[in-house]
């Protein structure tokens, strides 16, 4: 492996909150110690299709506050067949990337490996995904801000149901991973959590939702007003 000179960072898969910081701290690191860096637009699908520009911190300024990723996302069904990762590498050589960072989930990371391992490149992976299912790491970026997000939109779904005497459901993301919807229903106070971990059948759910409506009825007071 050859001494790094210069570095590439890309975003894949889901976007995330945090990820403009990522790179905004990849960029600003990077360019303290030394290294080049390059932005790659599009994820892998911008390292097949050459997309990729050089990076200074005026681009990553005032970025640390925005949703989203200034490179762009895309999920890139080429890159999974072993032609298109050979555009990518090329596409690397031709920009003279000798290491790559690159912010996703489970299946940008799981790329990011097996190209490692093809062309003997250097990989970091961040863990970027709201869904928080990477293993290795406590808290994925992305994870915290979205959980927050749910439970404040629980507060004001809340307020309606409440007003209407009904029971609600709310369905949030994570696909395979029960973290977004048990620690958000945690801290919303939510009568239960249905999780992918756990089976939860019809008449398990409609206990959950009969224990909900008792105990949110409250004792009406009946007043009546007399003449003296």
């Amino acid at each position: 492996m050859t001494k790094i000179k210069t570095i590439g960072v890309l975003t894949s898969g889901g976007d995330a909150p945090g990820m403009n910081a990522a790179i905004r701290a990849v960029t600003r690191a990077g360019i303290c110690n030394g290294f080049n860096i390059k932005g790659i637009y599009r994820g892998f699908e911008g390292l097949i299709n050459d997309d990729i520009k050089p990076f200074t911190t005026e681009n990553v300024s005032g970025i640390i506050m925005q949703g989203g990723t200034i490179l762009k996302t895309a999920r890139s069904v080429e890159f999974t067949t072993e032609e298109g990762r050979q555009k990518a590498y090329n596409n690397i050589v031709k920009q003279g990337i000798d290491a790559l960072v690159v912010i996703g989930g489970n299946g940008s990371l799981s790329g990011a490996k097996i190209f490692a391992q093809e062309f003997d490149l250097c990989c970091i992976g961040l863990p970027g995904t709201i869904d928080n299912d990477l293993y290795g790491t406590d808290s994925t970026i992305g994870y915290d801000t979205t959980m927050n997000t749910i439970v404040e939109c629980v507060d004001r779904i809340r307020d309606t149901a409440q007003s209407h005497e009904r029971i609600f459901f709310v369905e949030v993301m994570g696909r395979d991973a029960g973290f977004l919807a048990q620690n958000s229903a945690i801290a919303a106070g939510a009568e239960a959590a249905i999780i992918p971990e756990d089976s939860t059948d019809v008449d398990q759910l409609a206990r959950f939702m009969e224990r909900g409506i008792r105990k949110s009825k409250k004792k009406l007071h009946r007043y009546s007003v007399r003449k003296s």
